[in-house]
């Protein structure tokens, strides 16, 4: 199957939308989901872990995760943090990841990357096991997997993107055909192996000049030129066919690396950075055709594994995980326009994380003050941030973020931006409530009172549900309860 053209795209995501209109649900109750991997199960039990989640969180729907290679939402707890009251006190040490279901060889006839069970939990296929006792309790059963992968898998080479330095990166291209028939192969055995009722797909990536500007939490302080991508052959055959300057968009960009590598380095350009960057974009628009090459080839994906989910089992619900960068890059959010995402979605879960959210918009901003805001102290370019993002009622400075977070009402602001985006669509927003996932040293924690207020605000926000994330094995039972106690008032 040859790369998706824009022509090809459209029609794609023009009959996704047909068939979400036919085919979607008709709303019930809140959704109250709960993101967990297979360890929780095996080191608790899967009966103790389900009375836990009801009987604490009014829990009703399970978002296991079922493929990653990290150790995000499948690991056990992440190094250096405090031990969890619940489960092994133990570090997942030997973590390797892949398919934590069982992966049926028919469906993967068609990509290279066909060796990804799991070799973690041998003879524990998660969703087999977990799905009969949730059915028997009236909870559903999602696939959560993510865009996350190793270096060292068989077949991964072909896949990789390439960097603007000639480099193979860690992540996949999307314009590259065994890219789309992976995703496509791992859709269909999690819909025909199971009666599953839903699939949610993450992926927190964004396209080059997001990742050459640093515009992230994470930011980044090394050659930029070396996590500036796609430039393989399949995005340069894509490029060409749409009329882009192939030679220019890889002189623009390492332009563009320059100015930031400058920045980094606090040597000011005599204009400043900002004019020397907007110069750049005047000078070579090609910069933001290859930015949205890139971001084209994500959303085929979502339309990819809509379409064909829904093609097998038209009740079965699709929905992705937005990532928190659309909290604090405005060059990330306004390439997630929601009101697209109403032609191949039944569900978003827009990732809201209020207690770590304090510590990655410092991490942002102190990014992006290095780069194309240069010209600004770090504090102005929060200040900044926070009237572009709509976010006047947050308080903390930069000093203060990283240890008092981001407030509950961001958690309604947000949930309300996200519904508003929709434009009355029916699709639902289901925000990703934060409960204790990993901070540094010093930063903020997270409180019962904290994911109390966290669910309050998206009720009040609009929300008709909610994800309870990053992963149960980490998440403390007075914050857990907390969540429960939330939701009855």
């Amino acid at each position: 199957m040859s790369e998706l053209s824009r022509r090809a795209f459209t029609k794609l995501t023009v009959a996704a939308g047909l068939s979400q209109l036919a085919q979607r649900s008709v709303k019930t109750a809140p959704t109250i989901g709960i993101q967990v991997g297979s360890v929780s199960f095996l080191d608790e039990g899967i009966d103790a872990v389900l009375d836990r989640f009801q009987q604490d969180a009014d829990v009703n729907a399970l978002f296991i995760a079922t493929f990653s290679y990290g150790r995000g939402i499948a690991g056990r707890q992440v190094s250096g943090q405090p031990l969890p009251d619940h489960g092994k006190q133990e570090y997942d040490t030997e973590y390797h990841g892949g398919n934590f279901a069982t992966t049926h060889p028919q469906y993967y006839a068609h990509t290279s990357l066909k060796d990804i069970q799991s070799p973690d939990y041998p003879d524990f296929d998660v969703i087999a096991k977990v799905l009969p006792k949730a059915q028997s309790r009236k909870m559903k059963t999602f696939c959560w997997y993510e865009d996350v992968f190793r270096r060292d898998l068989p077949g991964i080479d072909r896949l990789q993107e390439v960097t603007l330095s000639g480099k193979k990166a860690s992540t996949l291209c999307f314009h590259n055909p065994d890219v789309q028939a992976f995703w496509r192969a791992l859709t269909e055995d999690y819909a025909r192996s199971y009666p599953v009722d839903g699939l949610m797909w993450g992926s927190e990536r964004q396209g080059p000049f997001g990742n050459a500007i640093g515009a992230s939490h994470g930011g980044g302080t090394g050659n930029s030129l070396d996590v500036v991508t796609c430039f393989c052959d399949y995005c340069t055959r894509e490029a060409k066919s749409r009329g882009i300057d192939v030679t220019r968009a890889r002189e623009g960009y390492t332009k563009l690396c320059a100015l930031v590598g400058d920045g980094r380095a606090k040597a000011r350009p005599s204009d400043g950075y900002f004019v020397s960057f907007w110069r750049l974009l005047i000078q070579y628009p090609e910069i933001l055709a290859w930015e949205k090459l890139w971001n084209d080839g994500q959303k085929s994906t979502y339309a990819n594994i809509y379409a064909l989910a829904k093609s097998i089992r038209p009740d079965i619900l699709v929905g992705w995980h937005i990532w928190h960068n659309t909290s604090f890059s405005p060059f990330y959010r306004a390439a997630q326009d929601y009101a697209e995402y109403r032609n191949y979605s039944d569900f978003l879960k827009v990732v809201m994380y209020n207690n770590c959210g304090g510590p990655r918009l410092a991490s942002y901003v102190n990014s992006v003050s290095q780069t194309i805001f240069g010209d600004f102290a770090p504090e102005q370019t929060l200040g900044l941030t926070y009237n572009i993002q709509n976010y006047q009622g947050e308080a903390a400075t930069l000093d203060q973020l990283s240890r008092k977070g981001l407030s509950a009402d961001y958690v309604e602001r947000e949930t309300r931006r996200a519904i508003a985006g929709l434009s009355q669509s029916p699709i639902n927003i289901w925000p990703g409530i934060d409960i204790d996932i990993p901070t540094g040293r010093d930063e903020k924690k997270t409180e019962p009172q904290d994911v109390h207020d966290a669910v309050q605000a998206a009720l009040r926000g609009g929300a008709e549900g909610m994800i309870l994330s990053r992963k149960y094995s980490e998440m403390r039972l007075a914050n857990l309860r907390a969540a429960g106690e939330a939701l009855h008032g």
